[in-house]
């Protein structure tokens, strides 16, 4: 019984850590060179409760986790951070006043839809996408990251992409994934 219950909590462990996004800082997304992937910034706060629950359920989910460290740079961005940013040439100094401070880098980026989590997806150029605002359960979130991943954004808008998603999409995406 003890043997099994210890084979058990180590196959978790390591199914846990096999499915784990691979953060990156901005400082490091600024220097990379990503070829055709796309940056991904998790805008997050340390009290977010769903910025929390993000980083629980969906980052660790193997789907969600596979995609991004495939085809995204992961970057993890406290949005009340204190540190100055260089973005696609830009510098973005800390907020410095105000009750909630939130960083120059976020408001630049978020413009007036500030919230948390949100996700900001950049080209490999450094310009901006999108901005994907709140939390998303794993297969809701793997669903987003695949229609930019794959360009499919350039093929279908959002509602004629989820209406064939399960049958025309999901196989391509399993595939490729594989």
């Amino acid at each position: 019984m003890k043997k099994t219950l210890i084979i058990t909590i180590i196959s978790l462990l390591v199914g846990t850590a096999a499915a784990q996004v691979n953060w990156h800082t901005i400082a490091d997304a600024s220097k990379a060179k990503i070829g055709s992937r796309l940056y991904i910034v998790d805008f997050y706060t340390n009290w977010c409760g769903y910025c929390k629950k993000m980083d629980r359920q969906t980052f660790t989910d193997p789907t969600v986790a596979k995609i991004m460290n495939t085809y995204y740079y992961p970057v993890k961005f406290n949005a009340e951070g204190n540190e100055t940013v260089t973005w696609n040439g830009r510098v973005y100094p800390p907020a410095t006043q105000g009750r909630n401070k939130v960083h120059v880098f976020t408001q630049a980026t978020l413009g007036q839809r500030i919230g948390f989590p949100s996700f900001a997806i950049f080209r490999a150029d450094g310009t901006l996408l999108t901005v994907v605002p709140g939390f998303y359960p794993p297969r809701e979130f793997a669903v987003i990251l695949w229609y930019f991943a794959s360009g499919d954004n350039a093929k279908y808008p959002y509602d004629k992409y989820m209406q064939i998603f399960d049958k025309e999409i999901y196989p391509v995406m399993e595939k490729a994934l594989k």
